[in-house]
């Protein structure tokens, strides 16, 4: 699928991975429309890129429905990459005894998970109504962003593990309910990346974090998702896919 001269939208596109994969698809043409909640990052990267930026929490209906409109006015609405997610590390039960929150187990599903669906279900909609861009009715494609935290938790990522395993399990499915409107959905599970939110680490953590990868011992580069969504986005034959990018590791429970 080409993407030049075509709309597509980035949450949680003002920093990180987001940014990252954003100015990927600029480079190939596309007009990014950065959906996030940081507003003085995510406007000057749209205004970098010479795309947009909308102001959205992805769990808000109302606000995603106004990024999708941007988007289908900027040109016609052919990718998502889903990359908007907190983060969250609490036992179920903690060694005092005290059980785990579950406000904050349920913001974490609400933004990761649901938040995911609610920009494919309302971005689906915009992209079934274009037209198709090939004889076999090719609409669009959408990326989602989970985790290998997702298949192999940690300790203490009981929220975010079921938030991101959610993310994986949504993916054939959806894929099957756009098939007959000719969008694809793939997601991808990041290792560990070497976003700013890892560079608060002391540097012996971070030793000790790039020699748990199998080969090559470092953190992926939020440019290697970024090509990673790029190639979802653009080769026609991946569909209902969940791909590894974390250089073979395979996380301990601690």
């Amino acid at each position: 699928m080409e993407l030049s001269g075509t709309s597509a939208i980035i949450t949680g596109g003002a920093s990180g991975l987001g940014a990252a994969t954003a100015r990927r698809l600029a480079a190939d043409g596309a007009v990014p429309v950065i959906l996030d909640l940081n507003e003085h990052q995510g406007q000057s990267l749209a205004d970098e890129l010479g795309g947009a930026f909308v102001l959205a929490d992805v769990t808000d209906s109302d606000r995603v429905t106004q990024g999708v409109a941007v988007a289908a006015e900027a040109g016609a609405l052919r990718s998502v990459v889903n990359c908007a997610g907190i983060g969250w590390a609490q036992r179920t039960l903690t060694r005092d005894g005290t059980p785990h929150d579950l406000e904050t187990f349920r913001r974490t599903i609400e933004i990761n998970l649901i938040g995911t669906f609610n920009v494919i279900r309302l971005a689906a909609a915009a992209m079934a109504a274009t037209e198709a861009v090939d004889e076999f009715g090719q609409r669009g494609a959408i990326v989602n962003t989970s985790s290998v935290a997702g298949i192999e938790g940690q300790t203490g990522q009981a929220a975010y593990s079921g938030s991101k395993g959610g993310v994986i399990g949504i993916t054939l499915p959806i894929a099957r309910d756009l098939s007959p409107v000719g969008v694809r959905v793939n997601t991808i599970c990041p290792g560990l990346m070497n976003t700013p939110l890892m560079n608060v680490a002391p540097p012996d953590v971070l030793d000790g974090l790039n020699n748990s990868v199998l080969f090559p011992k470092r953190m992926g580069s939020t440019g290697e998702f970024a090509s990673m969504a790029h190639e979802l986005l653009t080769n026609d034959y991946m569909n209902g896919s969940v791909i590894r990018l974390d250089g073979g590791i395979r996380f301990q429970p601690k």
